[in-house]
């Protein structure tokens, strides 16, 4: 049973460090090079998709699996492997502070804004470079879980 919730550990903190990851690296500098309202709708759009089922049980996954990883009892566990597994456990979580603390604040005002008048270049100036900051931070930290999951799945 522990090697499974370490391998659902390892699984869904690579489906979402994958995820920052493209978001890091493709689709926030090819959305950055759109005008202020085709940036601001495409953000819209994409805040309105992305929070489906399917992300929202990989989103939890990342938290519970580990957790459970770290909690089920394993004959022969190392103290090693027990303290990587809590590594990756709390990135994972002040990955997820981080998303809840500042992006989906940013992504709730930036819906907000939508019915308002307000110019598509204001929109865009109180939302973008402070929203690939937190991006930012969140991707290092899951993907940091990601590499101390796998560490210590084969420890």
């Amino acid at each position: 049973m522990a090697t499974l919730l370490l391998a659902l550990a390892v699984a869904s903190t690579g489906l979402y460090a994958g995820f920052m990851l493209i978001f890091q690296t493709g689709i926030m500098p090819a959305l950055g090079r759109l005008d202020d309202g085709a940036f601001v709708d495409a953000m819209r759009r994409i805040n309105e998709y992305v929070p489906k089922p399917l992300f929202v049980l990989v989103f939890l996954g990342v938290v519970a699996f580990p957790v459970a990883a770290f909690f089920v009892p394993v004959d022969g566990r190392s103290d090693t492997q027990k303290w990587l597994v809590l590594a990756g456990l709390v990135c994972a979580v002040l990955n997820h502070l981080v998303t809840l603390g500042g992006n989906i604040p940013l992504n709730n005002a930036l819906a907000a804004s939508e019915r308002t008048d307000e110019l598509p270049s204001a929109v865009r100036g109180a939302f973008e470079k402070r929203w690939n900051s937190f991006h930012l931070i969140r991707t290092v930290l899951i993907t940091a879980s990601f590499g101390l999951l796998i560490a210590a799945a084969l420890n």
